[in-house]
């Protein structure tokens, strides 16, 4: 079996990550994800082992299977570092660690969240004319207004909240070190110092990417998850200017930082921001 190395990408929701992915798939040594569902086959196997094998208990077998299954998932790759893309394993950190027998390296995209919100809202007012997304369904008193549908995307339970609890829990846990925030706004205004910073944290050579035309190589039906254009980025890499202030107004108050990474005792090293 031939030996992959394994990071992560695990961030904000319209955060940047698939164009981050898309970015880094051009460098031929880097295979990277669409949103990936290999982890919650992990997970499933964690949480029925031992159910199953209650008369005969083999702990190292598990571990054995679970680490299997990531190895095997990526096996006929022929390139040699892997970049899964899920949200997911920021919860289970030590989970990823005990399969990798090693520390984990994870990109973290992160946006201003007022921009995140309204990322959310202009898609919604985009596909609502003829499709009803889950959160409207299960939330329709709250999807009545804009100041609704923003503290929605923001409950734990739905992706802005969740992603975001699962940051900041990362980080109280102990793994600081092993996150790298990929801030979008400066992914965005300055892709070639960004990109820099984030080969030195993965300890790889230097890549020349081409920013000007991004090829995207990662897709995945958006129909799942309730918005059509979800996961589609812009070929060229250039500064968004924000766009809160024009749509959220004086709402743009009550989402304002600071966030949890800039909050001093988790403040971005200098690496960080290369």
């Amino acid at each position: 079996m031939q030996q992959k190395t394994f990071h992560f990408i695990s961030g904000l929701p319209r955060s940047g990550s698939t164009l981050l992915a898309n970015i880094l798939a051009q460098n031929p040594r880097f295979e990277t994800t669409a949103s990936s569902s290999i982890l919650a086959i992990i997970t499933n196997i964690r949480e029925q082992w031992d159910p199953l094998f209650a008369a005969t208990p083999n702990e190292q077998g598990k571990i054995d299977v679970m680490r299997g299954v990531l190895h095997s998932y990526y096996q006929r790759s022929p390139r040699p570092v892997i970049f899964d893309k899920c949200r997911g394993w920021l919860a289970v950190l030590e989970m990823a660690e005990l399969l990798l027998e090693r520390k984990a390296k994870v990109l973290v995209p992160v946006r201003d969240m007022r921009d995140i919100l309204v990322s959310f809202e202009k898609l919604w007012r985009k596909n609502t004319a003829i499709n009803q997304i889950p959160q409207e369904k299960a939330y329709p008193l709250q999807f009545q207004t804009l100041e609704g549908r923003c503290d929605v995307w923001l409950q734990k339970a739905e992706p802005v909240g969740l992603a975001y609890s699962r940051i900041e829990d990362a980080l109280v846990r102990g793994f600081r070190d092993r996150i790298h925030f990929v801030h979008f706004e400066e992914l965005t205004a300055h892709p070639r110092e960004t990109m820099r910073g984030i080969y030195q944290f993965l300890g790889e050579e230097p890549f020349d990417h081409n920013f000007d035309h991004v090829e995207q190589v990662t897709w995945e039906d958006d129909a799942v998850h309730g918005f059509k254009g979800l996961h589609d980025i812009r070929q060229k890499v250039e500064p968004i200017p924000p766009q809160y202030p024009q749509v959220l107004g004086k709402l743009a108050d009550k989402y304002k930082g600071p966030y949890v990474w800039e909050l001093p005792q988790w403040k971005t090293p200098a690496a960080d921001r290369a």
